[in-house]
């Protein structure tokens, strides 16, 4: 018997009874202060601490250069987790927003650096655009330091409205952006 999960098992709410579809969804994660390995680990550990989320992969660690914000800010270390989840884009949301802030995460300044910043990527086939989630992410298209993790662990994924990762990474200048030697492990 697989232990691969089935992708159109269809699952029912245990409260409301509601049908919840299971959906691959997809995380990056960044940090470029203090223990910035061990905060992608932690941001792993806690992104997959639900039974309503089943890990399914997590990339290598890429090194890159900072996008926007202030000068000379630390380099990111960044990677992707890849996920089978029943619940909503907004509850993926409010569970990454809540993991950065346990990591000590500020928002003083856009683009500065940070802990850990976790983004949702997206999420099955579902597009949602209102002013705190978007889904697809808006600049997920134009990120190598995003689409080169992903790409490593699930090229196939067909980011809505915008195509497979495989071809946006290989479409996007790679320049900063450098593979490393560290891993981040899936819990067991």
């Amino acid at each position: 018997m697989s232990s691969v999960p089935n992708p159109n098992v269809v699952d029912a709410d245990t409260l409301t009874g509601d049908l919840r579809p299971l959906r691959r969804a997809a995380f990056a994660l960044g940090s470029n202060l203090g223990e910035r390995l061990d905060y992608l680990q932690g941001a792993v550990d806690a992104l997959t601490d639900s039974p309503e989320i089943v890990p399914v992969a997590v990339s290598p660690v890429y090194e890159t250069e900072p996008v926007g914000g202030p000068q000379g800010q630390p380099m990111f270390l960044n990677a992707v987790l890849v996920v089978d989840t029943t619940l909503s884009a907004r509850s993926l949301l409010e569970r990454a927003m809540a993991t950065e802030a346990a990591y000590g995460r500020t928002r003083d300044e856009p683009d500065s650096s940070r802990t850990l910043d976790v983004d949702v990527l997206a999420v099955g086939d579902v597009t949602a655009d209102d002013d705190d989630l978007q889904v697809p992410h808006p600049r997920l298209a134009e990120r190598a330091f995003v689409l080169m993790p992903w790409s490593d662990v699930d090229p196939e994924f067909d980011v809505p409205g915008l195509g497979r990762v495989q071809d946006l990474s290989s479409a996007l200048d790679a320049t900063g952006v450098r593979r490393t030697d560290d891993t981040l492990e899936l819990p067991s």
